[in-house]
């Protein structure tokens, strides 16, 4: 039996270079299902829903909309909103079912990583609790490739091509001048390492990291410093790739020593990151006199639409589309994920549905059977792996010599 209504979709957390993909395939899919009435999205993720800040995605010009696909950064906006556990504060929630019920609101879809997926479970749990029929399914996205039951998440193909590539420009600048360089670059990824990992795409262009550290293992200052001042000894130069969340072996931190504002924390428990690439750079200077230089590729990796991935942007639109379909064919409370046909010559995508409690809050790390050479390097499984999640070129439309991005009218609803 059909289920007839209005949807909303949100983005939450941290955005991609193809964050909007994904949103256009909700809305393109959406906008032509005969179920769904109306399609609003929510602006600053589950906010929008608690502020009654909807917009009208029925309104906004087709031409603008399927420029969402080469848009980086959340278009609706975003937040880092934590609900409470229903059956200590249903606040919340009765607003949520409160908005839903004056939109006549039958499909949620939001688009987000790991704590986000926690908000879609909790929501869709207490919907059911209270018998109000609404079909929830999550959309995955995260830079940080660390989301459970997923191959690889939307938005880390585009972050590991634009890494990849900046590593290799970077490596060549290093060496212009013959008075030598140590040159320490941050990427992110609290606990998970894979973007730090795709520096070593740099090698087909000869210019990987000499020394690559992942928070998967413990980070040993001295035996570091040791590496890189042995390695500048021999080569007068020394290319460093680290996580910004390396920790020591007693699982603190290295971003702790190097800012008082790594021990804040989010509404999630997260501490904030940043300025290891400085304290390290700092601290190589201080044992070898060598140049360094610290560089933090921070926002830049997850916002470079123009060094986009078109296979990352066609699966991350795939998903959005998967979501809508899954909704309206019956299915709720769950997650749209990918694998990979094994059984297909060459690399072949195939998506499924996962329960959302179980990726609420679940990580998945870098493989440690992939980190080699002490700790410091990265095996050739990995580039099976990225190789083709970074292929293709985005189609961009360019206007003044710069790309041209989806300007949405936002109309309120």
């Amino acid at each position: 039996m059909q289920l007839k209504g209005a949807c909303i979709f949100g983005q939450s957390g941290g955005p991609t270079s193809v964050i909007n993909s994904s949103a256009y395939g909700v809305f393109k899919t959406a906008l032509e299902s005969d179920c769904i009435t109306r399609v609003l999205g929510a602006k600053y993720g589950i906010k929008g829903i608690l502020n009654d800040d909807l917009i009208d995605i029925g309104l906004e010009d087709p031409k603008e909309l399927e420029l969402l696909l080469n848009t980086p950064s959340s278009a609706l906006g975003s937040c880092r909103y934590k609900l409470k556990n229903a059956s200590d504060d249903e606040t919340d929630y009765k607003r949520i079912l409160e908005i839903f019920k004056k939109y006549d609101v039958r499909y949620f879809f939001y688009n987000g990583g790991n704590d986000s997926m926690d908000t879609c479970n909790k929501i869709s749990k207490y919907l059911l609790s209270k018998g109000y029929e609404c079909r929830v399914i999550g959309v995955p996205k995260t830079i940080d490739n660390d989301l459970y039951g997923i191959d690889h998440c939307p938005g880390f193909g585009s972050a590991a091509k634009y890494i990849a590539t900046t590593s290799a420009e970077l490596a060549r600048d290093a060496k212009v001048y013959d008075t030598g360089m140590v040159l320490v670059l941050e990427c992110m990824g609290r606990n998970a390492g894979w973007l730090t990992a795709a520096t070593a795409v740099a090698k087909f262009m000869d210019a990987e990291p000499d020394i690559i550290s992942l928070p998967e293992v413990p980070f040993d200052m001295e035996k570091f410093l040791d590496r890189v001042e042995k390695i500048y000894k021999e080569k007068k130069y020394c290319f460093v790739a680290v996580s910004e969340g390396i920790k020591d072996s007693d699982g603190k931190f290295i971003a702790e020593y190097a800012t008082a504002n790594a021990s804040k924390e989010d509404a999630f428990g997260h501490k904030q990151m940043g300025g290891v690439a400085s304290y390290l750079a700092g601290a190589i200077k201080e044992r070898t006199g060598a140049k360094t230089r610290g560089i933090e590729l921070s926002l830049l990796q997850r916002c470079a639409a123009h060094c986009g991935s078109a296979t990352d942007i066609k699966e991350s639109f795939l998903m959005g589309c998967e979501a809508v379909k899954a909704a309206v064919s019956g299915i709720t409370d769950k997650m749209v994920a990918n694998e990979r046909d094994t059984s297909a010559q060459g690399y072949k995508l195939k998506t499924k549905l996962i329960d959302l409690q179980d990726v609420a809050n679940a990580e998945k790390k870098f493989p440690v059977e992939w980190i080699i050479n002490d700790n410091t390097g990265i095996s050739d499984e990995f580039f099976d792996y990225v190789l083709p999640l970074i292929e293709g070129q985005p189609d961009i439309k360019w206007e003044h010599g710069i790309p041209r991005f989806a300007q949405l009218k936002k109309v309120k609803a």
